[in-house]
């Protein structure tokens, strides 16, 4: 009886972890960075300075003539960082800080920058004070 009323349980934790896995991304996707200077080659832009069209994958590059555009490093410098809509940061500090380390870079410029914006039309909000 006990056995009957705990199997819909098991079977709803199954569901949820199911639900909450992280979802496979395509790798031909993802983004590499330069370990040299920190350029990040996105397949999404490509790099107009040397004709490589979007969409074009990193696996899909020459690796005899690919370099880096700002430092001119091999391909073998690169290593891959993600998806772009992978949080940036190590995988066990995703979990601390009020949620802002599972932010992309690009929704934390927003908040970095969007916040010194509103605190300096709050200072200048200070002159009418007279």
């Amino acid at each position: 009886m006990l056995s009957d009323e705990l199997q819909p349980l098991e079977e709803a934790d199954q569901q949820v972890m199911e639900e909450s896995a992280e979802p496979t991304s395509d790798p031909r996707t993802h983004r590499f960075e330069c370990r040299s200077c920190g350029y990040v080659y996105d397949p999404d832009e490509g790099v107009k300075k040397v004709g490589i069209g979007p969409g074009t994958a990193f696996e899909d590059l020459d690796a005899l003539s690919f370099r880096c555009p700002v430092c001119r490093s091999k391909v073998a410098a690169f290593r891959d960082i993600g998806p772009a809509t992978k949080a940036s940061g190590f995988e066990e500090n995703l979990n601390y800080g009020l949620g802002v380390n599972r932010m992309t870079p690009g929704q934390k410029n927003v908040l970095i920058f969007g916040s010194l914006a509103l605190a300096f039309a709050f200072f200048l909000s200070l002159y009418s004070l007279r």
